[in-house]
């Protein structure tokens, strides 16, 4: 009886996971959302940020630094989007190419975008201490000369202020549009055949549909409630840019980490994007 229950209940987990995979991927994943997908966030940052700047909203959950999503999420959104990316990538390459050099080279692209990541958040980092001065309060009125950059400022109890470059507004398209490229492998594979490689591959896709749309509300909630206009559209920029050099540029090359595997349907929806 007890086996049974669990058939039943592992049954319906796996009919529910195969829901969610056909819905995201008939709904989500469409060849005209990935075209236009890099335009929808770039229009979230700019009507977020004038209806921030012209209407903005009181204080709530979402604007506090200290929400769930915030503090388990997006302030380790690389490392979520990589730990996921990484079996994803890994399985799905192998299985399209049977090629374990390929597999190494694909993988290559999350060292790639950690040190994207890494380079852009220093360089943001080093503009803000470039700009910025310290303040003895929020007024910003008083400064506090002996303090030279924003880590002495705030260690001295005073306010840093400077041109901060939102790395929320960087991070978090780059990330979803990652995801994007790399989930899109999904409409080659026929994975009915194996049915443990099939559990897994659309555990790991959902999973990173999930993150993705998490990605897509941290982000609007970034527009509307955070930073400065001009802050965040530096930021996404960076984001965007970030995206386009590499999946729209360099990995067309043979000297780089590469596409992910085009099959047939990938080859028959081909098209280049532009900015």
């Amino acid at each position: 009886m007890e086996i049974k229950v669990r058939t039943q209940v592992g049954n319906f987990l796996i009919k529910c996971l195969e829901s969610c995979t056909q819905f995201l991927k008939t709904y989500c994943l469409t060849m005209a959302l990935r075209q236009r997908l890099y335009l929808v966030l770039l229009c979230i940052t700019v009507i977020g940020s004038l209806f921030k700047e012209l209407l903005p909203l009181p204080d709530s959950y979402l604007n506090n630094k200290r929400n769930f999503l915030n503090v388990y999420f997006v302030k380790v959104a690389w490392a979520w989007t990589f730990w996921l990316l990484l079996p994803f990538i890994a399985i799905t390459t192998f299985y399209l190419t049977r090629n374990q050099k390929e597999v190494l080279r694909r993988l290559s692209t999350l060292l790639i975008g950690t040190i994207i990541w890494y380079v852009c958040t220093r360089f943001f980092m080093f503009i803000e201490n470039l700009t910025g001065s310290c303040y003895t309060s929020e007024a910003l009125q008083d400064l506090k000369e002996e303090h030279e950059n924003k880590k002495a400022c705030v260690m001295g109890g005073g306010v840093w202020y400077g041109f901060d470059i939102s790395g929320h507004s960087f991070l978090l398209p780059y990330c979803i549009l990652m995801i994007v490229e790399e989930t899109a492998v999904v409409h080659e594979l026929k994975l009915q055949k194996n049915q443990y490689i099939h559990i897994i591959v659309s555990a790991l896709f959902v999973a990173l549909g999930i993150l993705a749309l998490i990605w897509v509300w941290m982000f609007f909630c970034t527009a509307i409630y955070f930073h400065d206009i001009y802050q965040k559209l530096f930021g996404t920029a960076f984001g965007l840019l970030a995206w386009y050099g590499t999946y729209q540029a360099w990995y067309l090359h043979p000297i780089s980490p590469g596409r992910p595997p085009q099959g047939s349907y990938l080859k028959s929806k081909q098209h280049s994007y532009r900015l």
